[in-house]
């Protein structure tokens, strides 16, 4: 691994193997294939500045399985949650751990970490980008779909968030075709558009329909996140007739599957009838979480 993926920040760091070879890893440990206590004596220290039940239940029992230990620090809990400069708290935790887990609003807090650090930092969250997230969800798809990943249609229907801007990197590397529905104002992060566009086969559109139309797989995110509570009215009248309810779903392959990172919202970003019925895989999705992410903890921290 080079200098440069030291870190797991962004998908767009890792290049088509590394993510399949991850994937791979991911596969066999969830199958019991690999396993054991490869990071036994290791510790993984958890920023959260944003509240969490996924992010932080998969990481810790993800730690515990591996043989090692994870140390939760919430804004209480820190001094970085006082103002201390995160050049400091990446400089101190390097000493005292062997990784460095963040969960956090602004980016520039995660790429801070990673360039003092002398450990490897995982971006848990970012407003800008959400790559673990996005790797439990290929994994969710290989296992629905087989391990090849070329020729599947992926189609967005919502805010263009974190997962947008991580689908796209996701796109942009493993050549599967992305649709992206977002209304206007609430597109992608322009740059890591611009960059899909280039290396892969991505269509934006504020027509839902136009990107669920033969797709292998929907997926949608809730149309307010954390941090945007204060814009949850303007953004439920800018988001009406981008819910993915049974009719939406229907426009998609008959093998379809639908996603989401939850929580969820039933009635708003996704009817329930599409949500708890048999095309949704949200469970599944969000155990594979747990592998992925040892799998990425093994290749940085093993």
């Amino acid at each position: 691994m080079s200098d440069s993926t030291k870190h797991f920040l962004a998908i767009s760091d890792y290049g088509r193997e590394q993510l399949l070879a991850l994937l791979d890893r991911a596969r066999k440990l969830k199958s019991g294939e690999l396993g054991g206590p490869v990071l036994a004596g290791k510790s993984l220290a958890m920023i959260f500045r944003k509240s969490s039940t996924r992010t932080r239940v998969s990481f810790e029992v993800g730690m515990t399985q591996l043989g090692g230990h994870a140390v939760f620090l919430a804004d209480r809990d820190s001094q970085m949650g006082r103002g201390e400069p995160v050049r400091d708290t990446a400089k101190v935790l390097s000493g005292y751990v062997d990784g460095i887990m963040v969960r956090t609003f602004d980016h520039e807090e995660v790429e801070e970490l990673a360039r003092h650090a002398t450990v490897p930092v995982v971006n848990g969250l970012s407003d800008l980008l959400h790559p673990c997230q996005i790797m439990a969800d290929l994994q969710t798809i290989t296992e629905e779909f087989g391990p090849g990943l070329e020729g599947r249609t992926v189609a967005w229907v919502g805010d263009g968030n974190n997962m947008a801007n991580s689908w796209l990197n996701a796109a942009a590397a493993l050549g599967f075709t992305l649709r992206l529905a977002c209304p206007e104002g609430y597109d992608p992060d322009a740059a890591i558009l611009e960059r899909a566009r280039g290396l892969g086969d991505v269509l934006l559109t504020r027509d839902p329909r136009e990107a669920v139309e033969g797709a292998d797989v929907v997926t949608t995110d809730v149309w307010a996140s954390m941090g945007q509570e204060d814009e949850a009215q303007a953004r439920m009248e800018a988001f009406r007739g981008f819910m993915v309810d049974g009719a939406l779903m229907g426009r998609a392959r008959e093998e379809a599957i639908f996603l989401h990172c939850l929580p969820a919202h039933r009635g708003e970003e996704v009817a329930a009838e599409v949500i708890d019925g048999p095309k949704s895989r949200i469970f599944p999705e969000a155990e594979n979480r747990l592998h992925v992410q040892k799998a990425i903890l093994v290749e940085l921290m093993g």
